[in-house]
């Protein structure tokens, strides 16, 4: 009875088989398109956009300024896709191509935010590159101002986006501007944040990033968007989108940007552009020195030419001058 049962199970999953390989034969063209139209789809939804994947190494070099250092932790507050490391300790320039994309590569991060300062904090350079294959610029950063210096009314949460707008002197297509665009591209690499996949980002677009370009230099500027609400009587005639009013309030940091040089690689390669109207602090310093030493040799020469002028006169000659015969000491001894 037991054999029989097992012969009738196996006739049945026999012809159960069959019937699979039938369906299985009728629909295998429709199945082969369904699998090839989800392989071409697969990638459009997984794959995110090179932009959207960005973070951001930032570190100091030694000797920087606690002004310096604020505003560094200013900029990392601001930016939630960054990794804020500890103080690059070395002390040649020649070693930041293996060390710093090392690190970058060890933190996961593609952009490089260092600051080094040089003459003990009186001048603080940014090399801002792409790891690890470059670009790199070299800016020259002055008029520091941070969040607790200016002390502004504003303020935003920790964690939230910012909108980034650059004026139109980074326009592409402006002759003997050319490399403002790759200057734009790497400021938006930094500044610009992705809309989902970083920890501790808040979904919310509340400050207003402006990067603006005066005298050949990048002013950046950082802004709060603030919404107020309209008076009642008023806001009721109103659309419903329009009846807040929205102003801007300076929220710092305040910086400026100075291009020195471009290279081609990350830390290293050859010159892609370079700025020669930049005239570096110790040449400034130099000739504030040499003007102050132009006033003291004025006065010198100033002197000596007095000198001279009472030893011409007789007046400075060392020895006692002759007594005229109207003196009194002559006159009455």
């Amino acid at each position: 009875m037991a054999s029989a049962y097992r012969n009738a199970n196996r006739d049945s999953a026999d012809s159960g088989s069959d019937l699979s390989d039938v369906e299985l034969n009728g629909h295998e063209t429709s199945g082969s398109e369904a699998s090839d139209a989800s392989a071409d789809e697969a990638p459009a939804l997984t794959q995110l956009p090179v932009e959207l994947r960005n973070r951001i190494l930032m570190l100091t070099s030694r000797g920087v300024s606690h002004r310096q250092r604020h505003l560094l932790n200013d900029l990392s507050a601001l930016l939630p896709h960054t990794y804020k490391d500890t103080k690059l300790d070395t002390k040649s320039n020649n070693n930041y191509n293996s060390a710093l994309n090392a690190l970058a590569d060890l933190h996961s991060c593609n952009y490089i935010f260092f600051l080094e300062a040089r003459k003990h904090a009186q001048d603080l350079y940014l090399w801002l590159s792409h790891a690890p294959n470059g670009p790199t610029i070299k800016f020259n950063v002055t008029n520091i101002h941070t969040m607790a210096e200016l002390g502004f009314g504003g303020n935003c949460l920790k964690g939230g986006r910012g909108v980034v707008v650059f004026d139109k002197s980074f326009d592409e297509g402006l002759q003997g501007h050319e490399h403002k665009t790759l200057i734009r591209e790497m400021l938006r690499g930094v500044f610009c944040v992705r809309s989902k996949g970083v920890r501790g980002m808040k979904p919310f677009v509340d400050r207003i990033i402006g990067i603006y370009g005066l005298d050949g230099k990048i002013w950046i500027r950082v802004y709060e968007i603030r919404e107020t609400d309209k008076d009642k009587e008023s806001a009721d005639d109103l659309p419903k989108g329009s009846r807040t009013d929205v102003t801007l309030l300076e929220i710092g940091p305040r910086l400026v940007l100075t291009p020195i040089v471009i290279l081609e690689g990350s830390f290293g390669g050859p010159v892609i552009y370079e700025n020669k109207q930049f005239v570096s602090g110790n040449q400034l310093r130099k000739e504030a020195l040499i003007k102050k030493s132009a006033k003291y040799a004025d006065r010198r020469v100033g002197l000596e030419e007095r000198v001279m002028k009472r030893k011409a006169l007789g007046l400075d000659s060392g020895s006692k001058r002759k007594r005229s015969a109207v003196d009194d000491r002559e006159l009455f001894g």
